[in-house]
């Protein structure tokens, strides 16, 4: 077995976790997540304890035995905690707002985008070109962040469009200059 599906995983104080019918809730200080699983993992609390087993010999249910410990985890530190992904617009003229609840983007195209926070998720701008987006859920957090990126997708040439803040960008050589001497002289 795989050593992330053996990991026992430690619930916070203050974390209520509820096991019935094949799926878990987990209950904190941020919210509620409740994640479906498979019958073939066995889910089992241990006082403070989270552990999860995998009862089934085929390779399917061993491979997603690690998942489901990976997942659980996730939500454990997403009640206590939350997520949270970075995103800065590199651009002349590109800058993000709020408007409500609506990130509003401002990338070069003829017309603004709108792009509207899924449920549990919630924009931050700092000044014009930085963009915080937080909740209690990683998949989505990391889902929403992901197709804000590919609006404007960095190009190599000059490094505009949207980047995860820190991401690293090859650059590319642009066209090499003509000589001072022409090509027929």
């Amino acid at each position: 077995m795989a050593r992330i599906g053996k990991r026992i995983l430690e619930i916070p104080k203050g974390v209520e976790v509820k096991i019935a019918d094949g799926t878990i809730s987990v209950k904190g200080p941020k919210g509620t997540l409740t994640q479906a699983y498979r019958s073939e993992i066995k889910v089992v609390i241990d006082g403070d304890k989270l552990s999860t087993v995998c009862e089934a010999l085929d390779s399917k249910a061993r491979s997603l035995h690690g998942l489901y410990n990976s997942l659980f985890k996730n939500m454990l530190d997403g009640v206590v905690k939350g997520f949270e992904k970075n995103l800065e617009l590199i651009g002349v003229g590109y800058r993000a707002q709020l408007q409500g609840k609506k990130l509003a983007l401002a990338l070069g195209y003829s017309h603004p985008i709108e792009v509207a926070p899924p449920e549990g998720v919630t924009f931050e701008v700092e000044g014009q070109n930085k963009i915080k987006i937080k909740g209690l859920d990683r998949q989505v957090v990391g889902e929403i962040a992901a197709k804000i990126r590919k609006i404007r997708e960095v190009e190599p040439y000059k490094g505009k469009g949207i980047r995860y803040l820190g991401e690293l960008v090859r650059r590319k050589a642009g066209k090499a200059a003509k000589t001072a001497g022409g090509a027929g002289a």
